[in-house]
């Protein structure tokens, strides 16, 4: 935790409230070990969406469609939500809650690896003004030179999971070997986006870290 936990449950108890079928899909998903956002980052992310009101949400790593239908919640009916995902079993998964949940006709998944994806998205000319980014740690830096393209000039970018459990704040060499690529790519991630003349960013404490960024009107 980067909080300590008894607070972070103190806060989820203020602020944590979700409808009944996506309290189930969270149970599920938890008991099959799928990862899906912390409590504490859906009710940021639900809090952003309704300050935001974008028009079109774009989400990277759809998992078994949880974040996705959150996000449904928070937005206009007529707001376009297109999320992508790779693997198999979860896209199975997502589609057969998006289903259970009446939820078909107002998510599109998108199946495909997420570079590619967006790459397609770039060349088809969509623009997002809200983009939601949880897919796989390494590849944020990857993801980023088509999200700059996709994000409408006042867009909001939301990147889960940048905090690492607060390792990130380590030496890469007290990080475990296998984790040490991830560690500098994610460090060279926060501070493009801390840098970067296109965004304004905030890193917050929330969950195992998010970063909010506000593309700079030209």
């Amino acid at each position: 935790m980067i909080i300590d936990e008894r607070m972070a449950v103190f806060i989820d108890s203020l602020s944590w409230n979700i409808p009944q079928y996506l309290k189930e899909v969270e149970k599920a998903a938890i008991a099959d070990e799928v990862p899906i956002i912390r409590r504490s980052m859906q009710s940021l992310l639900s809090f952003l969406l309704k300050m935001k009101k974008p028009e079109a949400v774009l989400e990277i790593g759809a998992a078994v469609g949880f974040s996705s239908m959150l996000i449904s919640e928070y937005v206009s009916k007529d707001t376009v939500i297109d999320t992508i995902e790779k693997v198999p079993v979860r896209i199975r998964d997502a589609r057969k809650n998006y289903e259970n949940c009446g939820k078909t006709d107002r998510i599109n998944l998108i199946e495909g690896d997420a570079a590619e994806v967006l790459k397609e998205l770039v060349e088809k000319g969509n623009k997002y003004d809200f983009i939601f980014m949880d897919a796989a740690k390494g590849q944020y830096m990857n993801f980023l030179e088509y999200i700059e393209k996709l994000i409408t000039d006042d867009g909001m970018l939301v990147t889960d999971n940048v905090l690492q459990e607060g390792e990130i704040i380590e030496s890469r060499y007290a990080v475990t070997r296998r984790d040490r690529t991830i560690h500098g790519r994610m460090r060279e991630y926060l501070f493009y986006l801390t840098h970067s003349e296109k965004f304004d960013t905030v890193i917050l404490p929330v969950g195992d870290g998010a970063a909010v960024s506000m593309c700079k009107e030209k």
